[in-house]
């Protein structure tokens, strides 16, 4: 077998051993929402208006257990959904989750990304969540995904970050040099790392690093294996993951996680720093901010292929004559104070209540403007915090 081969094989045997995620499997459709996942809320963060179609075609790349596909169904009931994994263990656990919870759209392939073209047709929207990191060849991985992806689709791209799991690493190392010629023995791998956190002193900076961040999960055996003996894993900072970008031959849309990209979090109290990194490229703002806060695990973004249409809603008529209808990721509304898109809680004042009460897909802005007392300002505000999508005319 070749590098490439002998490296996937590897990847393939530790998820037979230890099908992962490892999340339990529900007679009834899994709770809660990832917007990420779903293609309205998904498409709206990053053009800011709902996309002319819902009948589209998903690919879950790297689907593992079916944890993101099962949601993939349900959170997209017009979809069709595609799962390929390498390993033939956890996508007989996905087969069996998603039949269980009545996610009846999708079909799955025992395939590698690499050979991802041997499916027909493109894809609208491009899930690879915790796998481009863990092939031996990123690079050729994302390139081609992104040969898959339809002109104006999304691609949801997630990869490990090397600042934030430094601890991670140096227990990877430890593991593997007291494994020895067992090294690829996975169930070894686990009872050698379960020995040397019971053996470490409590305030051992990895102990400590393992009990912040990750013991609640880690206490099952399938997600101490991922994290601790996995046989291929590349980390990336903000040079090297722009590089991996820059490969796809797509458009950065942008970081998931906007908030934490946002230098004024870190240096709000010295306006002048800030005002010197205005002379920074975007690229070194953020690897600006990953040095103030190294506390980054992964990254996590969408790319775009163009044509891409993009509204900002800075004309007032385009505002007013657009159909406005509630984010569908939102727990808690109707009620003035409830969980947004990113499970963030939110306080709305009474006139905001009413608008969004009154955001039924069918009437535009203006005629509810007509009945409320809220002005256009207090409209963009509920487009900024996305908890409306806006349908342009």
């Amino acid at each position: 077998m070749s590098d490439s081969q002998t490296v996937s094989a590897a990847v393939a045997k530790l998820y037979n051993t230890y099908p992962f995620p490892p999340e339990a499997l529900l007679d009834e459709p899994p709770p809660g929402y990832n917007w990420r996942w779903n293609w309205l809320a998904a498409y709206n963060f990053c053009t800011g208006q709902k996309p002319q179609k819902q009948d589209i075609r998903i690919l879950d790349a790297g689907c593992g257990t079916g944890v993101s596909t099962e949601y993939l169904v349900h959170l997209n009931p017009q979809a069709s959904v595609v799962g390929i994994d390498l390993s033939t263990g956890a996508l007989a656990v996905a087969k069996e989750r998603c039949q269980r919870s009545g996610a009846t759209r999708v079909e799955f392939h025992h395939l590698s990304l690499f050979d991802v073209e041997q499916l027909p047709g493109e894809f609208d929207l491009i899930n690879c969540v915790g796998v481009l990191h863990h092939t031996p060849d990123p690079i050729r991985g994302i390139q081609a995904l992104a040969k898959k992806l339809a002109p104006g689709g999304l691609m949801h791209i997630f990869v490990y970050g090397e600042l934030g799991r430094w601890e991670i690493q140096l227990m990877q190392k430890a593991i593997a040099l007291l494994q020895g010629d067992k090294k690829g023995d996975y169930r070894d791998g686990v009872q050698v790392g379960r020995q040397i956190f019971a053996s470490l002193p409590e305030n051992n900076r990895i102990v400590k690093y393992d009990k912040q961040r990750w013991s609640l999960e880690n206490h099952k055996d399938e997600n101490f294996a991922d994290m601790y003996v996995h046989p291929q894993e590349i980390d990336y900072n903000i040079e090297t993951l722009f590089e991996l970008i820059d490969a796809a031959g797509l458009e950065f849309i942008g970081f998931s996680n906007p908030s934490f990209w946002d230098l004024e979090r870190l240096l709000g109290k010295a306006p002048e720093l800030v005002e010197r990194a205005k002379d920074l490229s975007d690229r070194q703002v953020y690897r600006l901010i990953e040095l103030l806060d190294p506390e980054v695990t992964h990254y996590e973004f969408f790319l775009g292929r163009p044509p891409l249409i993009k509204s900002d809603w800075s004309d007032d008529n385009a505002i007013l004559v657009a159909i406005p209808e509630l984010n569908p990721c939102l727990e808690g509304f109707p009620s003035q104070c409830f969980f947004n898109y990113d499970y963030q809680i939110v306080n709305l004042s009474v006139a905001e209540f009413e608008f969004m009460q009154k955001c039924d897909a069918n009437s535009t802005v203006a005629e509810i403007l007509a009945g409320v007392q809220l002005g256009l300002d207090g409209v963009r505000t509920l487009l900024q915090q996305q908890l409306i999508l806006l349908t342009p005319v």
